[in-house]
């Protein structure tokens, strides 16, 4: 009988401690609701809106560019061209520079084979100049151009590249193709491919121009390309040819560096010989290379100095080498 007497007082300790722990819930359970009962009724249409909006409408000027290409006498490159260049990132719009005089432009046929990912807009042009494509396009509405021409492929991911280090170094011309001006004990200066080294210069080769038929630039260059003295589009004119160069003095001299920064491409292709128009670029022509030396030393005369620096530095999406190497296939 004593056993079960004792075991009384542990008994009623317990039922009062279930009594309290079940007082103690119910008081939580009030103060919860009247807090949700203070809160304000938030309609389901007045929610709001979490979800990212798409990434297009929320890109800067300086998250695309623009691709401008000069036609002539290639409407089958340019077609296959346009079809590859339609899938590169980053890209708002192509424009054509359509230097076909009389022809018609392939715009019904593009329009026809749509929908296309970006819009492509041709310029007809009414006279068949090299510097055409350096006008400044009111369709160009991003701070990059991306230049290109219409016999060069390059692929997405070198484009792609190229863009992320022109953002970079947006006051320079970033490019796969760089060249060079070669200095005589005469004072003329004549033009070379960047593998010319110079002796005693160091680790790689030097160059001092990236060629804009292949290359990242800011857009402002194209204004003030129409500002440079008249005898520098005389220039050009004449020769039909060297308005890249002209392009890298302009920058040189806007900037006191190197015009350009040489990135080495991955797949960079010449597709020239797969054209059904017979027509061959102009470094075929026998005076081409004269033609650029002649040029270099003009436009010294006309700037009344040689702006072009020299750099060997060299950019690869694999980080090695770090400095320019013409022996390394490009």
């Amino acid at each position: 009988m004593c056993y079960h007497i004792c075991k009384l007082p542990g008994r009623i300790m317990g039922i009062r401690l279930l009594r309290f722990t079940s007082v103690v819930i119910l008081v939580l359970l009030l103060v919860v609701g009247a807090l949700t009962a203070l809160l304000p009724n938030i309609k389901e249409d007045k929610m709001p809106n979490l979800r990212r909006e798409p990434k297009s409408q929320i890109q800067s000027a300086l998250d695309l560019f623009t691709l401008i290409m000069q036609t002539y006498n290639r409407t089958d490159l340019l077609l296959k061209l346009l079809n590859h260049y339609q899938a590169i990132p980053h890209m708002h719009k192509v424009i054509v520079v359509w230097n076909n005089i009389g022809e018609k432009t392939p715009e019904e046929m593009w329009n026809a084979l749509g929908p296309h990912p970006v819009p492509v807009v041709f310029k007809v042009q009414t006279v068949n100049r090299m510097r055409n494509r350096l006008q400044v396009f009111p369709e160009v509405e991003t701070k990059a151009v991306l230049m290109m021409d219409d016999d060069t492929l390059v692929s997405a991911h070198d484009l792609a590249f190229a863009f992320s280090i022109w953002q970079q170094l947006p006051e320079q011309i970033v490019g796969f193709v760089p060249r060079k001006h070669v200095p005589t004990p005469s004072g003329i200066y004549t033009y070379g491919s960047f593998e010319l080294q110079t002796p005693g210069f160091g680790n790689g080769d030097q160059y001092s121009m990236i060629l804009i038929g292949a290359a990242f630039f800011s857009r402002a260059y194209l204004e003030h390309f129409q500002k440079q003295p008249e005898a520098v589009h005389a220039l050009i004119d004449e020769t039909q040819n060297c308005d890249d160069i002209a392009m890298n003095f302009l920058v040189a001299k806007h900037t006191g560096k190197p015009s350009g920064v040489f990135v080495k491409p991955v797949d960079i292709r010449n597709l020239e010989k797969e054209t059904n128009s017979g027509y061959t670029g102009m470094w075929h022509r026998a005076e081409h290379l004269l033609q650029r030396s002649y040029c270099l030393n003009k436009l010294v005369n006309i700037y009344d100095s040689m702006p072009l620096k020299y750099s060997n530095s060299m950019i690869s999406q694999f980080g090695f080498p770090n400095y320019a190497n013409h022996k390394n296939k490009m």
